[in-house]
C-alpha cells in the first residue's frame, strides 16, 4: 500500500469510536442505536441524544441513503488534496435516519450530482490501520 499522505482522521474518544474504525476495516458499516427508544443516531456519545439514554449499542447499518446536501470543494483548505479537487463534500441522510458526512465517489463532480439521489456506502482502504466509508451513486 503507498504512503497515504493526507491527513488521518482524529478520534476525540478512542474507547467510544473504536467499534465504528474497527467495522470500517471490516468494510462494514455501524451506527449507535439506543436500547430505550430504539433510535439511531451519528455522531457516537455517551447518552442517546433522543431520550438521554446511556444504554446503546453498534449495530449494522444497510450503508444506503440519498444525498440530503452537499459543496463542491474546488480550493480545498489542506494542500494535501489539491490533486483531487473538484470533489463533492456531501451530507448523506441513511436509511436509519441519521446524516453522516462523507465524500461522494464514482460519480462526476459536479455534474453527475444530484440532491436526493440514492446513495451506497463504499470503503476506502487507506493505510494498513485506516478505512474510509464513502459513497456512490447506488446501483
Amino acid at each position: 500500500m503507498a504512503e497515504y499522505e493526507k491527513p488521518l482522521p482524529r478520534q476525540a474518544d478512542p474507547a467510544l469510536t473504536q467499534p465504528f474504525w474497527d467495522a470500517a476495516k471490516r468494510h462494514e458499516l455501524i451506527l449507535p442505536r439506543c436500547f430505550q427508544c430504539s433510535r439511531h443516531f451519528w455522531y457516537p456519545r455517551q447518552a442517546c441524544p433522543h431520550c438521554l439514554s446511556p444504554d446503546w449499542e453498534w449495530t449494522k447499518a444497510s450503508g444506503r441513503g440519498r444525498l440530503h446536501t452537499y459543496t463542491i470543494v474546488r480550493q480545498p483548505q489542506n494542500p494535501a488534496f489539491n490533486d483531487d479537487v473538484p470533489y463533492a463534500y456531501a451530507m448523506v441522510q441513511l436509511n436509519e435516519g441519521v446524516r453522516m458526512i462523507s465524500n461522494l465517489v464514482d460519480v462526476e463532480v459536479p455534474d453527475g450530482v444530484r440532491i436526493d439521489m440514492e446513495l451506497e456506502v463504499t470503503f476506502e482502504d487507506v493505510t494498513e490501520e485506516w478505512t474510509l466509508p464513502r459513497f456512490r451513486p447506488a446501483s
